[in-house]
């Protein structure tokens, strides 16, 4: 561990002092490396890396060929907006070429705001559509330009929290889309 040095020729010298021996120590470090490495060993075992998460994405199978279905309507609808500052503009059962669509869109923010506007809206369509059985309700989730990738995330993530089971994440705005949000596509 630790040793002490005797220093050589501190004794009686002619016709001088008598000088006391010097002292020194010299503390081995080898157990203290060693026990560093102990105890790095040690949390590097008993901690628990964090695991990658990934979300999952249900999406349909490639058809060869188109199967034709009728066009939902737009009362069966909830449309979300992703726009910027976190704020999403929500039109729930209406067309965005409807002329009531300006006065019926509102804007709400991510988590409980939204998670109890998705509830609202798929409980009153799917009470009025009660002979699906899957349920009427249909989400699209349009991301804006202006918004950011968490904010697409966490719209994904609210259809996982409300349970729901028939959503579209669509790209593309139309005309009637980009007429209905006018300068709200550029802020």
């Amino acid at each position: 561990m630790s040793e002490i040095q005797q220093g050589g020729g501190g004794g009686h010298k002619k016709g001088g002092k008598v000088r006391s021996k010097k002292a020194s120590t010299r503390v081995d470090m080898t157990p203290m490396v060693d026990l560093g490495f102990l105890l790095i060993t040690f949390f590097i075992l008993a901690t628990t890396l964090s695991k990658p998460s990934a979300m999952q994405l249900n999406v349909p199978d490639k058809q060869k060929d188109e199967v034709k279905t009728d066009p939902i309507k737009a009362s069966k609808v909830l449309t979300l907006y992703l726009g910027k500052n976190n704020v999403v503009h929500a039109l729930d059962g209406v067309a965005p070429d409807d002329e009531e669509a300006k006065t019926k869109m509102k804007d709400v923010s991510f988590g409980p705001d939204l998670r109890a506007m998705i509830t609202a809206s798929r409980t009153r369509i799917n009470a009025a559509n009660p002979e699906d059985k899957e349920g009427a309700f249909v989400c699209v989730i349009k991301p804006l330009k202006n918004s950011t990738y968490k904010n697409m995330v966490d719209a994904l993530d609210e259809m996982t929290i409300t349970k729901t089971k028939r959503y579209a994440l669509v790209d593309l705005l139309l005309q009637t889309d980009k007429d209905l949000l006018g300068d709200k596509l550029n802020d």
